[in-house]
């Protein structure tokens, strides 16, 4: 692991509270995602460069919208590539699950012996949040819920960091929160949130990676940082 701001806020060992992301940063999803909107949107007469597809991890739905909108013009079939990409994941999930990231019952677990409840801040909306955390099956290790949904601006707003906070009583300050997407980070920076970085398919610019708490290379190694 890696003390990325030593200026910055010095979280507590044990926080009251911790916040965390959902895919790329618990599940695994992120990459099967992309794969499938590349495929699908190639078959609807709109490739779209990888290099594109990163500039949305970790935006709401509407934001992803805009963003390809602004790229391909104002008949891009958004809805159409991203209810088909859904569509297939649920498809799969259904017979195989949906993989946790490594590390994630052991960071989960710690919180859970430490006593520290446990808040999910997703771009995600309500439904669809909780049943990838239930295919999963660690649906039940979470208090509260923020999602895309319940808040006007998406990441790397702090809204949606903030909501999570409030549901949970807890200053943002006193909390922890946990990443894999530049955005999310922004997020947590703005939110006044010291972050733990882990980092999946986007790496940060140079200037949000400079707000980061500690970047650990799993969920197993950032465990290490509690108790």
């Amino acid at each position: 692991m890696t003390r990325i701001n030593p200026k910055g806020p010095d979280a507590p060992l044990i926080p009251k509270g911790v916040i965390l992301d959902m895919d790329g940063l618990m599940l695994d999803t992120e990459r099967l995602e992309l794969a499938l909107y590349a495929e699908i949107s190639v078959k609807m007469g709109y490739p779209t460069p990888e290099t594109m597809l990163l500039n949305t991890l970790g935006l709401k739905d509407e934001d992803s919208r805009a963003f390809y909108k602004k790229q391909f013009g104002a008949d891009y079939p958004f809805d159409e590539i991203w209810e088909a990409v859904v569509k297939e994941e649920e498809t799969q999930a259904e017979i195989t699950g949906l993989p946790q990231k490594k590390g994630l019952l052991v960071l989960l677990d710690k919180f859970k012996f430490l006593g520290v409840p446990l808040a999910v801040a997703t771009s995600a909306n309500s439904q669809r949040a909780h049943w990838k955390l239930e295919r999963a099956g660690v649906l039940d290790y979470f208090s509260v819920f923020a999602c895309g949904n319940e808040v006007r601006n998406g990441k790397p707003a702090p809204d949606i960091f903030l909501l999570a906070a409030k549901k949970l009583g807890i200053e943002p300050a006193d909390c922890v929160g946990f990443e894999d997407s530049p955005a999310g980070l922004g997020g947590l920076a703005n939110a006044g949130i010291p972050s733990v970085f882990i980092k999946d398919l986007g790496e940060p610019p140079g200037e949000t990676l400079a707000t980061v708490w500690y970047r650990c290379v799993d969920l197993e190694e950032a465990a290490s940082l509690f108790g």
